[in-house]
């Protein structure tokens, strides 16, 4: 599945160097705003350590990971709803991602100047959230006045029953509360996707501390604040050293795990965020494993059986029959596929089984 999250925030936060670190790209990271004007993407490896054991147990000739696209998206200004700065492109690029990953400033450094002159995590926040509530006010006032007659001479139930929808969410929006923050429903949910809204998306908040603190931040107050807005915003938080993490990508795997142990840490930043990301998207993996290829698939909570063969190959889905599936701890016990079997632990799944997290499956089907 081609998933992505947009790495938004003001200028000067960090956003390319997390980027930096997350790609091992050298993406340009330079102390002025706008340094990063088109978005860089970089496709990384999602770190999964059941795929290693999966390999040692079936030593295929190739193992693939499954993979996650992050954006760096250029820095956004007060106005950029109104075209102040990069704000349509900014606001365009952050429309075709699946959720928003905005970093905020944590740390006093006078040699990196902020763009509003002193470091207020609170104010950064609610710069980019009301900029991305006026945009989906925007969106919404251009909208009624095209259903507003259907609506009102009910004629046509859908447009009723989207005009209703749209008041409610714009109201909600006027009080600064984001989409996804509101109460709706998920028929209601379903009934604004086409619409693309910006605060409809899961949003993580990413605090970049510096690198004194990397294994000690509770004294740090602007982490603090961050955590408190993120119950109300509905986001989710994790703590980093964006400038470490990016030292860490450029040592080797054995040089990297003394750094980390000198340093006092059990698991990268990165690890931890891409592992929020895909909570936050709600996105589970399962397995195809023999001794051609390992492979980690990513699939939506919920997906059935069918649904999932489809992500390897349409035709999968369309003549699926049933998935012979084992889960990835049974496998593991039992050291061997002929083993579970023995064991009793494969299954046959057909066309309803809703996928788990950890599913090895082979999929059968018929063209």
């Amino acid at each position: 599945m081609g998933l992505t999250a947009g790495i938004v925030g003001l200028p000067n936060v960090g956003k390319s160097t997390l980027f930096n670190a997350i790609t091992k790209a050298k993406v340009l990271a330079a102390n002025y705003p706008f340094a990063t004007i088109e978005p860089n993407i970089g496709v990384v490896e999602v770190p999964d350590e059941r795929v290693d054991k999966l390999t040692k147990l079936y030593n295929p000739k190739k193992t693939i990971y499954t993979t996650f696209e992050f954006r760096d998206i250029a820095g956004l200004v007060k106005g950029a709803s109104k075209g102040e700065g990069l704000g349509n492109q900014f606001l365009s690029h952050i429309r075709t991602t699946d959720a928003i990953v905005q970093v905020i400033r944590c740390f006093d450094d006078d040699n990196v100047v902020h763009v509003d002159g002193s470091v207020d995590p609170l104010r950064d926040i609610e710069t980019i959230m009301i900029e991305l509530i006026f945009a989906d006010m925007e969106v919404i006032e251009k909208r009624m006045p095209k259903i507003r007659k259907r609506a009102e001479l009910k004629l046509d139930n859908e447009a009723v029953e989207e005009y209703i929808l749209l008041e409610k969410i714009l109201e909600g929006l006027k009080n600064e509360i984001p989409i996804r923050a509101q109460d709706l429903s998920d028929d209601e949910m379903k009934l604004i996707k086409n619409f693309s809204f910006l605060t409809a998306k899961p949003i993580l908040y990413v605090c970049n501390i510096s690198e004194s603190e990397i294994n000690d931040y509770s004294n740090n107050i602007y982490v603090k604040q961050v955590q408190e807005v993120s119950k109300k915003d509905q986001a989710n938080v994790v703590v980093i050293s964006a400038k470490i993490e990016q030292e860490l990508q450029e040592l080797d795997p054995e040089e990297k795990g003394f750094f980390m142990e000198e340093l006092g840490i059990k698991r990268s930043g990165l690890d931890e965020l891409i592992s929020v990301s895909y909570e936050v998207l709600g996105l589970k993996t399962f397995f195809t494993a023999g001794e051609k290829e390992v492979r980690a698939w990513t699939f939506k909570d919920g997906m059935k059986a069918p649904e999932c063969a489809g992500i390897i190959h349409s035709d999968f889905e369309k003549g699926f029959i049933r998935a012979e599936t084992i889960s990835y701890e049974d496998l593991i016990i039992a050291g061997s596929e002929s083993k579970a079997k023995e064991m009793g632990k494969f299954r046959l799944e057909g066309k309803e089984y809703r996928a788990k997290d950890g599913d090895v499956f082979h999929f059968r089907f018929n063209i």
